[in-house]
């Protein structure tokens, strides 16, 4: 079946009983402009990224159908048609009900285009405004059914409380998003300055034993924020070195004191085989806490056990300004 009928070619239409019209006859102009608000209403819908919004716009598409089918229907006509009824008009009632308590009170006039879905869905409003009119003028020559006036009337309200809903959640995530990244922005920058100066204590009481080490620093989520190599040191000693940060943090101890907990028949026997083998069991790892709450932990390696935890708690201890009850 092609598109094209060519039926139209004279400037006139069929109405819902087989009437002809010409096609600037108010009746096709008032449903005709029913189906442009239909239109705006399925690009709204598009834009929109709220699923409940997304229902709404469908739910209402399919009701403009039933609009632009009663309003086309010719005077007289004896085509059956679903008639737009008061339970239609209830529903955008209860619709714009719910989607008030959403949005923050209105004070004053809205500038449409918050956001692309807002602006959509109040080019929407601004046409079924104006098939409104169209209506109207139309009631005042022809029988229309007077649902279809209150149903145009109360859809431009609810399409203005969509979008106003549509703008607010918009500004919500935005400044969650803001709120998040400006916190994630200060706790790393905290950590990692914490690290560096972790770091540069540790280094300092490595060169006064005159052996060269590697200091590993984590948060409080074990993930690593810094690790520091200083010239000749092993290579072997990152690995350590990070493990055993990670260690002093996943079990709330310095890594000397899973010695003997982790003896045969003690309670952590074997621990060092979970993890991923991450787990070390001797001197060289602290948590770190500050305010009484554990923030992260401080790993040493490349000396001998002693030596590396003489250099960690030397790191630790110059930074007490900063870490209040930092070695435990």
């Amino acid at each position: 079946m092609k598109i094209y009928t060519r039926t139209g070619d004279a400037g006139q239409t069929s109405l819902l009983g087989g009437k002809r019209v010409k096609k600037d006859h108010p009746r096709v102009e008032t449903y005709g402009t029913v189906d442009e608000a239909n239109s705006a209403l399925g690009l709204a819908g598009s834009l929109c990224s709220l699923p409940f919004l997304q229902d709404i716009a469908r739910e209402i598409q399919e009701r403009l159908l039933v609009v632009g089918a009663d309003l086309a229907r010719a005077e007289g006509s004896t085509v059956p048609v679903t008639p737009v009824g008061e339970e239609d008009v209830t529903r955008l009632e209860e619709l714009i009900d719910q989607l008030e308590v959403k949005k923050p009170k209105q004070k004053g006039f809205v500038l449409p285009g918050g956001t692309a879905a807002a602006g959509a869905f109040d080019l929407a409003r601004t046409i079924v405004r104006r098939a409104e009119r169209l209506c109207t003028a139309l009631a005042r020559e022809e029988a229309v059914n007077p649902f279809v006036l209150k149903y145009l009337n109360r859809l431009s309200d609810l399409l203005f409380v969509m979008a106003r809903v549509d703008e607010h959640e918009a500004f919500i995530k935005q400044v969650t998003r803001e709120v998040i990244k400006k916190m994630s922005g200060i706790l790393e920058n905290k950590t990692l300055a914490l690290a560096k100066e972790l770091a540069q204590a540790a280094e300092e009481a490595a060169q006064s034993l005159g052996v060269p080490m590697v200091m590993a620093v984590v948060d409080q989520g074990g993930n690593l924020v810094l690790v520091h190599r200083m010239d000749e040191a092993l290579l072997a000693s990152i690995d350590i070195a990070v493990n055993k940060a990670y260690t002093a943090v996943a079990v709330k101890l310095p890594t000397h004191q899973l010695a003997g907990l982790s003896l045969p028949g003690q309670p952590l026997y074997g621990i060092e085989a979970t993890n991923r083998g991450r787990i070390v069991i001797f001197g060289g790892g602290y948590p770190i806490y500050q305010n009484g709450e554990l923030i992260g932990g401080l790993g040493v390696s490349g000396g001998t056990v002693k030596q590396d935890m003489q250099v960690a708690e030397a790191a630790l201890a110059k930074a007490l300004g900063l870490l209040e009850g930092g070695i435990k």
